[in-house]
This record gives structure tokens, sequence and C-alpha cells, in this order.
């Protein structure tokens, strides 16, 4: 009997401390969101999305943010898509070209969960010193590099959990059909067609998100990078260099900028919910 109270007393406690940390979570992240609505809705206008900072912005004169919203979405797009196009042949490699467990897999894994929880700055420190071995110039193309580095581990780590949850039938049976290896990977992605997409999202909200990475590489203009050698604004980067404006309708522009981006992440987090959704009932 004092055993079986002492486990309810645990679950209890435990029951308990769920509870606390849900509340806690969910209030931090009303408290966030409802922190930037609260500062940056004032300040959120027609002009903000539409143009591109005239001069004196930073001082609180005319203009916006589209340089830095046109950059985000090159910058997130390009290293997203070079992300794919190494990340998902690395993914059917370490499935279909050798053995799940062997020794090599295992060790490839282990490398990208590595290279997964490498902080940003550190990618953009190697990608800074990539390009100027290369002589390449803080710019956009400097930015794809680093951001590049940064998301390929999460395509590859993602997709592999995908991977691995395709059933053992499925590969069986289009090994005894005859099917080459090729085949048989054309298969299984068309099994995890709504995961992939997903993999693709998440990759494209850690790169529209980030700054540490692009800080070293990419620039910063006032102008929409019409090539990959200019320099490029982003959303990140323009919230952070308006808040470090003394100038109190600076601030707030920080904030309607960092609305901008919560909306896009929200936009990108819905998709990924509803992909997720129709992977699972593609299962059933």
């Amino acid at each position: 009997m004092d055993k079986v109270k002492s486990r309810l007393r645990q679950e209890r406690w435990a029951k308990v401390f769920m509870q606390i940390s849900g509340i806690i979570i969910t209030g931090s992240l009303f408290l966030i969101i409802g922190s930037i609505l609260f500062k940056g809705l004032p300040y959120l206008s027609w002009e903000m999305v539409s143009q591109s900072p005239k001069g004196g912005f930073y001082l609180g004169k005319s203009g916006g943010v589209l340089n830095a919203i046109i950059g985000s979405l090159y910058l997130a797009g390009l290293s997203t898509l070079i992300a794919s196009i190494i990340g998902i042949p690395i993914s059917l490699f370490l499935h279909n070209y050798i053995h799940p467990k062997s020794f090599i897999a295992r060790l490839l894994k282990l490398f990208f969960d590595v290279l997964f929880g490498i902080p940003a700055i550190v990618y953009g420190a190697i990608a800074f010193s990539i390009m100027v071995a290369l002589g390449i110039r803080a710019s956009l193309l400097g930015g794809v590099i680093t951001i590049s580095l940064l998301t390929i581990p999460i395509v590859v780590r993602t997709l592999d959990e995908l991977l691995s949850s395709i059933p053992t039938d499925l590969k069986q049976v289009s090994s005894s059909l005859g099917a080459t290896r090729w085949e048989s990977a054309k298969l299984m992605l068309k099994y995890i067609k709504p995961g992939l997409f997903t993999a693709i999202l998440l990759a494209f909200g850690r790169a529209i998100g980030d700054v540490a990475g692009v800080m070293l590489t990419t620039g910063f203009s006032d102008n929409i990078p019409k090539y990959l050698d200019e320099p490029a604004a982003t959303l990140p980067l323009a919230i952070f260099f308006q808040l470090s404006s003394p100038i109190p309708e600076v601030q707030g522009r920080a904030y309607a900028s960092a609305l901008i981006l919560t909306l896009l992440i929200l936009i990108i987090v819905l998709c990924t919910h509803f992909l997720s959704l129709k992977q699972k009932k593609h299962k059933l």
C-alpha cells in the first residue's frame, strides 16, 4: 500500500509540474506575441511593407522595410533550395544505399546531429572564412552560403526521421518486385511527400529568422538586391538596427518589423502543421 500511495503521490506531483510548465510556456508565448502586437501594431502600415527605406529612415523619417522583406525571402528561398538539393540525396543515401544501422550510417547521423546543434554564429564565422578565401564580399551570396550550411542538417535529420517511419514491408515489397534502389527511393519520397514539404518549410522558417549567421556575411543595404554579389537586408537585421536607435519612432518600427516577421513565421508554422496532419492521414 505504501508503494502504491508513493506512486500516486509522484504521479500527482508530475502532473502538477507538467501543468505549471505548460502554463509558463503558453504564457511566455502570449506575452511575446502580445508585446509585439502592442508595440508594433500602431506603427504597422502599408508604407512599411510597400516601400524601401528613404533618406533618414533610421532617424524617424519616411520609408519602409520592403528591402528587408524581399531580402529575407531571397535569402531563405535560395538557401532552402540548396539545402534541399543537397540534403534529400544524403537522406536517401543513408536509407537506400547503406544499411541504416551500419557504423557509417550511425556515424553520419551523429555528424549531422552535431551540425544541427552548432550555433548559427559559428556557421557565420566559417562561411566568412570561406568568403575571404574565395574573395567574396559581404553579399546575398555570402548569406546564402551561410544559411545553406545551417539548414542542410535540418533537412537531413528531418527526412531521416520520416524515412525511418516507412513500414519495412513497403521497402521489402519494392525490392521483391525487382525495383532498383533509385526506383525504391522514388517510392519512398512519394510516400513521405507531405513530410518532405514539412522538412523544407522547417528549413525555410529557420533561414528566414536567423540573424547571427548573416550578420558577418550578408551585409546590409537599403536597396533590393538584383544580383547575388550585392549586399542584402534581412528582417532580423533590420529589427536589430532599428532597435539600436534611441528614437522612439524607429524603435516602434522595429516592433512592426518583428510583427511582419512573426506573421511570416506563423504562416510557415500553419503550413507545416497542415502538412503534418496530411502525413498522418496518409499513413493511416
